[in-house]
């Protein structure tokens, strides 16, 4: 949404919806205000931007939950809420866990009013009333299936509900979520959105970003035969891969390219709209924080392991922007970063932006789906279908654009593990290990040697909110966390 003027915009949209709540970001049903507010195009444009702007702000926490939850990144100074996702100490009434829960009711809340709102108003008057319906669906959709892959079960809102209604609400069944809210909002706003949009409106939500979603909660679901069919229609929509891997995370190109299906889109400028992963993620070694110009330097954080070096294959171009240990400089000689007491060893450059003018202020877009992952989806569909032939066409595809040669004449098991590896050399640091390792059944005997425990598949429900509800009955902690 880089050209959608969210800037513009944001600071109203607070307005419109609660404020800060102790619950769950809750509000009266009707005010005068949100009914005045809720007549126009520009009205509900306003309204649905305010949905985008809260992922803004948590997905800036996203690499916590699916980086450093997994083996493919670490701690390496071992420090804050990072280390205790990293070790699996996350307590409680860790400030992360609080603001995440925070966060995506507040999206949920917006989302139910835009919804429940726009369902009223006349097409004719709001011409885009399909468009922000679709968009507010998905949204409401992606909330809620982050929110039951993190916690288990939550409260299942989806309409505006007083402060009063909220201290009844329990704990929803995860499967009754997936198939109430998440499949039928998919669904719903598959038919709704456009294919694409250009313009201003680059970077919403489109048909083929609500597709592949959904193709991605059937995969969660071990639905394989929804999931195939859903995926191959997004394989039909006209995306592609870059020639170049590399050029992915060139963030001086546009980043609305062939292979983006949905990203949360960041802006630099001083405004408050950019991100802080440069910074986040760069070493604090002073020469290589000078070569590369980065303004206020680095911060040591979510570090590949040595481990995950050693994975990449000889020849495999995604190793350097992934997995990096140090700089070539001018002269074309290599500077190796040393380990020490007070600064990381490794990096990625996946959200390196040279020479970025503010701190904590870049541009980079958080990936959340784009084409190589859904060909890589498509491909596990089709192996789980028996179709293991047709899934290694596909993974071969991703493997080519890496460098490497392409697999033949193997197993179903064999092609299995294949995948899941090229998930991980494919798409580390972009979030999604930790949930692949959860989906899968591989969690606890991959990460029991980092400390899991078998209840942490699911992170805990924040401490304020079981103190809140003060009901057990309807209210638990997730087991193991109290």
């Amino acid at each position: 949404m880089k050209n959608i003027k969210i800037y513009i915009s944001m600071f109203l949209v607070f307005t419109m919806t609660s404020c800060m709540d102790e619950f769950i970001e809750l509000k009266p049903i009707s005010t005068v205000s949100t009914d005045a507010l809720y007549k126009t195009d520009g009205d509900f444009q306003d309204a649905v931007t305010g949905i985008y702007s809260v992922f803004r702000t948590q997905y800036t926490s996203m690499w916590l939950y699916g980086d450093m939850r997994g083996d493919d990144s670490y701690d390496e100074l071992v420090k804050g809420t990072a280390a205790a996702m990293d070790l699996f100490t996350i307590n409680n009434d860790d400030n992360t866990i609080r603001n995440t829960w925070r966060n995506y009711y507040m999206a949920i809340n917006r989302a139910n009013t835009v919804i429940s709102k726009i369902e009223e108003v006349d097409g004719s008057v709001v011409r885009n009333k399909d468009r922000h319906m679709g968009e507010a669906k998905f949204l409401r959709a992606l909330a809620y299936f982050d929110m039951v892959r993190i916690f288990g079960d939550v409260p299942m809102i989806i309409k505006p509900i007083s402060i009063e209604e909220s201290y009844e609400l329990g704990r929803e069944k995860v499967a009754t979520i997936y198939q109430e809210v998440i499949i039928k909002d998919l669904l719903d706003a598959e038919t709704k959105l456009a294919a694409n949009y250009s313009g201003a409106d680059a970077g919403r939500a489109t048909s083929g970003a609500a597709k592949s979603l959904l193709g991605k909660v059937y995969l969660t679901l071990k639905d394989f035969t929804k999931a195939e069919v859903k995926l191959k229609e997004v394989t039909s929509m006209g995306y592609a891969l870059l020639t170049e891997y590399d050029d992915l995370f060139d963030y001086s190109k546009n980043e609305h390219h062939s292979e983006y299906i949905f990203d949360i889109e960041y802006i630099d400028g001083g405004l408050g709209l950019g991100n802080n992963f440069t910074n986040l993620f760069f070493p604090k070694n002073p020469p290589i924080t000078n070569f590369y110009n980065i303004n206020g330097g680095g911060d040591d954080a979510n570090n590949p392991p040595r481990s995950l070096f050693a994975l990449f294959p000889p020849g495999d171009k995604r190793k350097d922007v992934t997995a990096a240990d140090g700089w070539v400089d001018e002269d074309g000689n290599f500077n190796q970063l040393m380990p020490a007491a007070n600064a990381s060893s490794t990096f990625t450059k996946k959200y390196l932006i040279p020479n970025i003018p503010l701190r904590n202020d870049g541009r980079a877009n958080w990936k959340v789906i784009r084409y190589a992952d859904v060909l890589l989806m498509l491909a596990e569909a089709l192996n789980e279908n028996g179709k293991t032939e047709e899934a290694l066409g596909l993974l071969n595809q991703v493997r080519d654009r890496a460098g490497l040669s392409g697999y033949s004449g193997i197993s179903q098991n064999q092609t299995r593990e294949n995948i899941y590896l090229e998930r991980r050399l494919e798409l580390s640091f972009e979030g999604h290990r930790w949930f692949d390792l959860v989906r899968t059944g591989r969690a606890l005997s991959t990460m029991e040697p980092y400390g899991m425990k078998p209840y942490m598949t699911v992170f805990p429900i924040p401490l304020s909110q079981i103190q809140l509800m003060n009901n057990p009955a309807i209210f638990p902690q997730n087991p193991g966390y109290d």
